[in-house]
C-alpha cells in the first residue's frame, strides 16, 4: 500500500491514523502506517510534551504527526483583545445552563466528586490553546502538522514549513480543498460524510474523486467510510495517494477509551447507529447516536451554541457521562464505519487484515483487467 507521498515520508503502508491516544499513535507508526496524535484534549502544554516524549521512546524512530484544531471563525474579544475561558464562559446563556442541569436530572447523572474537574475540556477549540500546543510539538521531530477545521493561519504555515513539516488540511468540499492550496498546504484530508467528528456533506465515493482533481499535483487522502483493505485500494484508484484512518482505532487494545461500557456500544453498533450532531462542539460532527444527541437535536430545545461555546458548555456533563457510564447518553465521535468495528484488535491486526483485503482487491481488478485485455 505504497504511494509517492508514503515514500516520501517514508513509511511503507500510505495509511495515516488519526487518534487521540498516545500509544495507537506509535503502533500505528511500528506497523508500517504514520501515526497522527489528536492535540485537541491537551490544555495543559506539559501534558502534551509528556506524551510526545512518550511517542518518541516506543515508536521506533518512524515518523510521526499532530492533528491541532484552529477554527477559521473564532469567538472575537473586543478590540481584539485576548479572551480567556473565562470570558467565553461568560456568554454562554443560562438557558442552555438549565438545559444541560435538566438533562443529566433527567437520567440521574450524578454529580463529580468533590475537587474533581472535568477531564474532558474543549478550551483546545480556541486558538491561543492551539499555538501552545505548536510551541510544544515543533521541538519535536513531527514530520506532519494537520488541522482538523481548515487551512492554519498563514504564520503558522510558514513557521512548519520552516521546520521541514508539511501541512495537511481536512476538506470536505472541492472548493474548501481549493482554499488549501491557496493557503499553501501541502496535503488535502478528503473527509467524506460517513466520516467520524467534524464532517461535511459529500460522500467519499463523490468527494475524493472532486478533491483529487481540484487540487492536482497536490496529494490527497481519502477520509471517510473506510476500515478495509478493499476500502483502502478504492480511494487509491479514486487518486488518493493515501487514506486517513480515525474510527477503526476506538477498539484496538492500545485505545484507552476508559469506558467498557463505550467499548460495548461501538462494537455492538451498526453502520446506521451514528448521527451528524452540533451537540458536541458546535459543529456538526458524526457520533454515536444517543439520548444525549437526540435532546440537543430536537426541535424544542435551546439549539446548540457556537464553537467553542457549546463545548465549554458541556464539558463537565460529558466528563460526569463517561465517569459514571449513564449509557442512554454515553457515545463517542465515530464514523459510519462502527458497523465494521465488532471486535477489539490490537493495531498489528487492523494493519494485517488491511493489507490482506488491499492485496485481495487489488487481485481481483487485476483479474478483471486480464479478462478484459483477452476480449
Amino acid at each position: 500500500m505504497q504511494t509517492e507521498l508514503s515514500k516520501k515520508l517514508g513509511v511503507e503502508h500510505a495509511v495515516f491514523g488519526f487518534t487521540p491516544f498516545p500509544a495507537v499513535a506509535a503502533a500505528i507508526s511500528r506497523a508500517g502506517g504514520f501515526g497522527v496524535l489528536g492535540a485537541v484534549r491537551y490544555t495543559a502544554p506539559d501534558d502534551l510534551k509528556r506524551d510526545l516524549d512518550w511517542i518518541e521512546a516506543h515508536v521506533d524512530g518512524m515518523p510521526y504527526g499532530l492533528d491541532v484544531v484552529m477554527p477559521a471563525k473564532k469567538v472575537e474579544a473586543p478590540k481584539n483583545q485576548t479572551l480567556t475561558e473565562a470570558d467565553v464562559e461568560a456568554m454562554i446563556p443560562d438557558t442552555h445552563r438549565q438545559f444541560v442541569q435538566d438533562t443529566l436530572a433527567k437520567y440521574g447523572v450524578p454529580e463529580l466528586a468533590e475537587g474533581e474537574a472535568a477531564g474532558w475540556r474543549i478550551t483546545g477549540w480556541m486558538e491561543q490553546v492551539a499555538r501552545s500546543q505548536l510551541d510544544v510539538a515543533f521541538d519535536y521531530p513531527i514530520k506532519l502538522l494537520a488541522n482538523a477545521l481548515g487551512s492554519p493561519p498563514a504564520d503558522v504555515v510558514t513557521r512548519a514549513h520552516d521546520q521541514d513539516v508539511l501541512v495537511a488540511a481536512l476538506a470536505g468540499s472541492a472548493r474548501h480543498a481549493r482554499k488549501h492550496q491557496e493557503g499553501g498546504i501541502d496535503i488535502v484530508v478528503a473527509q467524506g460524510y460517513e466520516a467520524g467528528g467534524h464532517t461535511g456533506e459529500i460522500a467519499s465515493m463523490v468527494l475524493t474523486p472532486e478533491v483529487v482533481e481540484a487540487v492536482d499535483p497536490l496529494p490527497v487522502l481519502a477520509a471517510g467510510g473506510i476500515g478495509s483493505g478493499q476500502q483502502v485500494a478504492a480511494a487509491l484508484a479514486l487518486g488518493a495517494q493515501g487514506v486517513w484512518l480515525g474510527s477503526i482505532w476506538l477498539t484496538t487494545t492500545e485505545a484507552d477509551l476508559h469506558s467498557p461500557a463505550l467499548t460495548r456500544k461501538l462494537l455492538a453498533a451498526g453502520s446506521g447507529d451514528t448521527v451528524r450532531s452540533r451537540a458536541l462542539t458546535g459543529k456538526p460532527a458524526r457520533q454515536l447516536r444517543t439520548d444525549w444527541t437526540d435532546a440537543w437535536d430536537d426541535a424544542d430545545g435551546p439549539g446548540t451554541l457556537p464553537m467553542p461555546l457549546q463545548g465549554l458548555l458541556v464539558a463537565e456533563a460529558v466528563s460526569r457521562i463517561q465517569k459514571h457510564e449513564v449509557e442512554p447518553l454515553l457515545g463517542t465521535p465515530v464514523g459510519q464505519i462502527v458497523g465494521r468495528m465488532t471486535s477489539e484488535r490490537s493495531v498489528q491486526a487492523v494493519f494485517d487484515d488491511l493489507t490482506r483485503g488491499f492485496e485481495k482487491a487489488v487481485d481481483h481488478i487485476n483479474r478483471i483487467a486480464g479478462r478484459s485485455g483477452q476480449s
